[in-house]
């Protein structure tokens, strides 16, 4: 996981703001060389990094020539967090007001919208979007559907897609990957090739098929029952990908938990295999307690590997943590 991508900036900006941390000071066209860019692309890293102020120039004294140097995250990052949040409460507002717009209409008065009622239909509808994707699926997710087994499963047609070249990109909300089966099933689909994200809370799940027509699904605790809305190509389904796409931007990328590791005794050139699941368990964004369930361990000790860990990199947050296990490929 890159931190700095996971908050909108592209990778050169995150790999500018890690080599400037690790390496202190540098021209641009120091900066560009050791990146292995253009002064063009190292000037646009630069740029993107001091409007969050991540970075300042510094100019030299006399004939020195400027420098940019990294300025410490804490401040910055805490500030665009709190920005994060009010826009996640006005995007919650937005997809509310969506819900009650479809709830209050009868489908008969708007031709893109229909409802569908049936669990069956439901199901045939989802497949649907399997079958007819020819560029892309986006998701919002608050959970994976049950077989007749009661157990989560993947959706018919997903991996199959993705064979056939399909992008997937999807939004998970972190409470659904406590449960150890679906974070099986998830890390089945990174493997596959989707793009997965997660999010502390998500309103509904939604699926989009291209830009033909989008499935939102609503649970209705009350009744027992789910029913499924499909809105075709409208003002409506722009609207719902906009809100697919404020969530991708808000989410934290979700890498894949078992890539292979070695077996080497320094940790700190390549850690063990359950160093790795835990570095993955913290980046899926899962609380400590959910992370000692997942290991078979006790909180006290995930929090003794961590403070190890961030001991063996040099951190003093488990934000650094996070940014020097991406700078050293654990992730």
């Amino acid at each position: 996981m890159h931190p700095l991508q996971a908050i909108g900036l592209p990778a050169s900006a995150d790999d500018a703001y890690l080599v400037l941390v690790e390496g202190g000071a540098l021209t641009l066209a120091e900066l560009a060389e050791v990146l292995g860019m253009s002064p063009r692309e190292a000037t646009e890293a630069v740029a993107r990094l001091s409007a969050l102020g991540l970075v300042e120039t510094v100019p030299g004294d006399g004939d020195a020539p400027t420098t940019v140097r990294a300025c410490p995250p804490g401040a910055s990052l805490e500030s665009l967090a709190d920005d994060r949040v009010r826009q996640a409460a006005a995007l919650r507002e937005s997809s509310e007001a969506l819900s009650r717009f479809w709830r209050h209409h009868h489908p008969d008065s708007a031709g893109y919208v229909e409802v569908v009622r049936t669990a069956a239909a439901i199901e045939a509808v989802k497949r649907r979007v399997h079958d007819e994707a020819t560029r892309c699926v986006r998701g919002l997710s608050i959970g994976l559907p049950v077989n007749r087994s009661g157990r989560v499963t993947i959706l018919d047609g997903a991996l199959e897609a993705m064979a056939d070249g399909v992008e997937y990109k999807v939004v998970y909300r972190a409470q659904a990957l406590n449960d150890p089966d679906v974070r099986e099933i998830v890390q089945t689909c990174v493997r596959a090739g989707e793009q997965a994200r997660v999010f502390p809370d998500l309103p509904l799940s939604l699926t989009i098929c291209d830009e033909d027509f989008c499935v939102v699904n609503i649970p209705l605790p009350r009744f027992g029952r789910a029913h499924a809305m499909i809105v075709r190509r409208s003002e409506l389904l722009d609207a719902f990908i906009g809100v697919f796409e404020s969530y991708w931007r808000l989410g934290v990328p979700l890498p894949a938990g078992d890539d292979s590791v070695g077996t080497d005794a320094d940790a700190s050139a390549n850690p063990p295999e359950d160093a790795r699941r835990l570095l993955t368990c913290l980046s899926s964004g899962l609380t400590d307690e959910s992370i000692a369930r997942e290991l078979g361990v006790s909180e006290r000790t995930i929090a003794r590997r961590i403070a190890r860990l961030q001991e063996i990199v040099g951190a003093q947050t488990r934000f650094q943590l996070g940014v020097q296990a991406t700078r050293r490929g654990w992730l």
